[in-house]
């Protein structure tokens, strides 16, 4: 395990001063980075016609991120569909069908990165840099702002102090959080990253694919797709988007050639995830609210870790002849083992990155359940931004559980959590549940449509997995399914359009309700979030709502698998 606890480590070391450097550049306040990035900032709003000093209300900001995603969302499907006709396609690549260019531009504007096409062998070099790689940078700035703007309604909005009661709120300029987190944070950390996986052997090139005679035979030649991989593996990590150059991702050599390669990808799955959760604290000035949630997702996610590992050091039931020393390599590479493979499988779903280091579809029952729950809860570390804003939402449901349970008004940092803002956190309740189960049912009701690989308990996982993973925003998938057809396609599309949007406009509608309350001062009758008891009460909240929506179709799927390969490994001996 020292393996695993070096890198977790690592990460959070990290994270905690570029959560701080973060909670600088979104302040107010001005910042030493400004000598450097502000010109070009100031370039920037020129070019687009921003005007950088104009405040935004919970509806115009709102208005903003949905107008820039509708915008790109347009581009993303025109470069699909017209791409043979563009630079950059060495390799002649056609146009992908208007379903599959579709589905793609939903999953990059979404920053999901599912990925129902086979990396390089569909897309131009063109596609890939210019469109696929910018969404790369842009969707999880957006998440970011959106989750800047939460915050700063948690606190009243940056016009507080001259706003009467019940006005709405400043809480920033939408298109100067997301410049700022792509000129300031994403940009600089992925030249880092993608310099240093240059270094480990992960192509950087727009030479076309190379063709080699293999060592097998002199007279056998093979086609190796090369590009600027670097770059896209850097943010495809970073991102917290997942879909990589390469179809099988981050078990491909070119993407991922060695355990030092790997440890850097893994790190860099969580760690502006982590870093997030400092720079809410500093914002919020409440140091608690900081210890609290790293507490929190903490515990979820070590638990989380340690049954992944734990499952995969078992021998994989189904096969025999295995010895109960034998771990389960099968769909992992070799130069990682069972542990690395684990560990990337457990933090990839507990973020919304979805990249690969190993195939899922091959992971112990156990394993797999804990990839999938890690998704259902989207909140233990999270996307870039919308991780935190998941968190939140749980946070708020927990008050008003706890205000009920102990007779106390339910209020955060002051501010009343009442009706208008319950009703709307039940949508967001509700609303997973309705989704994965109901187009999951749907699916597997007609079989013609289904495409698994596997019938029975492993058949059902393939189907809910998918749907649990367009949902979440995540991307990864078990990949014994035939998901390029017209049915998946449109169905996945509304499945990560409902998980992108709703989760994240909801929460900024109630931050910017919350921004108009009058603050009613701390007393003895204020719900303390920061304490012990508040944190293991929110563990509590995050795995009852999850596991009382979704323990019959883990029962249907992982769970029954489980046991079923119990039964016969009890039979065989």
């Amino acid at each position: 395990m020292l393996e695993i606890t070096l890198i977790v480590v690592a990460s959070l070391m990290l994270a905690w001063p570029l959560g701080v450097y973060m909670a600088g550049i979104f302040s107010a306040q001005p910042h030493a980075s400004d000598r450097i990035f502000l010109p070009i900032e100031k370039t920037l709003y020129r070019l687009l016609g921003i005007n950088a000093a104009r405040g935004m209300n919970w509806k115009t900001y709102g208005s903003a991120f949905l107008l820039s995603n509708f915008l790109l969302f347009i581009a993303a499907v025109l470069l699909f569909l017209f791409q043979h006709r563009l630079p950059l396609n060495p390799d002649g690549i056609g146009p992908l069908s208007w379903d599959l260019a579709l589905h793609t531009a939903v999953s990059f504007i979404t920053n999901t990165n599912q990925q129902h096409y086979s990396g390089q062998a569909q897309l131009s070099y063109f596609s890939q840099s210019v469109a696929i790689v910018t969404l790369q940078f842009v969707t999880p700035a957006m998440g970011l702002a959106i989750c800047l703007a939460v915050l700063r309604g948690l606190l009243g909005g940056n016009n507080k102090d001259t706003a009467a009661e019940g006005e709405e709120r400043d809480l920033g300029n939408y298109y100067v959080d997301v410049t700022r987190a792509v000129v300031r944070v994403l940009i600089p950390a992925a030249a880092m990253l993608a310099l240093l996986l240059t270094w480990q052997g992960v192509p950087s090139t727009y030479a076309g694919a190379a063709t080699v005679t293999t060592i097998e035979s002199v007279n056998v030649e093979q086609t190796i797709p090369l590009g600027p991989v670097a770059a896209m593996v850097a943010i495809k990590q970073l991102g917290t988007n997942g879909g990589g150059w390469f179809g099988p991702n981050s078990t491909n050599p070119l993407e991922n050639p060695t355990p030092l390669s790997n440890a850097l990808e893994t790190m860099a799955l969580v760690l502006i995830p982590m870093a997030v959760v400092f720079m809410a604290g500093y914002l919020l000035r409440s140091r608690r609210f900081t210890l609290m949630s790293l507490a929190a997702m903490g515990m979820l996610s070590i638990a989380c870790i340690s049954a992944s590992v734990y499952s995969e050091r078992q021998p994989n039931a189904a096969f025999s002849g295995l010895s109960a020393s034998d771990v389960n390599m099968e769909g992992k590479e070799v130069r990682f083992g069972a542990d690395a493979s684990a560990l990337w499988a457990t933090l990839t779903t507990q973020t919304s990155n979805g990249s690969v280091n190993a195939m899922h579809d091959s992971l112990n029952p156990i394993a797999g359940l804990v990839t999938r729950a890690g998704m259902l809860i989207n909140a233990i570390w999270g996307g870039i931004g919308c991780g935190l804003v998941n968190f939140m939402v749980y946070v708020w449901i927990t008050v008003f559980l706890a205000g009920l349970m102990i007779g106390r008004t339910p209020e955060i940092f002051g501010r009343k959590l009442e009706t208008a803002e319950i009703r709307l956190l039940g949508v967001l309740i509700v609303l997973p549940s309705l989704c994965i189960l109901g187009l999951s049912a749907i699916t597997l009701a007609i079989p013609s449509i289904t495409g698994t690989s596997n019938p029975g308990f492993h058949g059902i996982s393939q189907v809910i997995y998918e749907y649990v993973s367009a949902f979440a925003n995540n991307g990864s998938g078990f990949e014994g399914l035939g998901d390029n057809t017209l049915w998946w396609n449109l169905s996945t599309s509304l499945c990560l359009a409902l998980g992108r949007y709703l989760p994240l406009f909801i929460p900024l509608m109630i931050a910017g309700y919350l921004a108009r309350k009058r603050v009613a001062p701390e007393s003895s009758a204020s719900l303390n979030i920061g304490s012990t008891t508040f944190c293991l009460t929110l563990v509590t909240v995050i795995l009852l709502l999850n596991f009382l929506s979704f323990l019959p179709s883990m029962v249907l799927g992982p769970i029954g698998e489980a046991l079923q390969l119990a039964q016969h490994s009890g039979a065989a001996k």
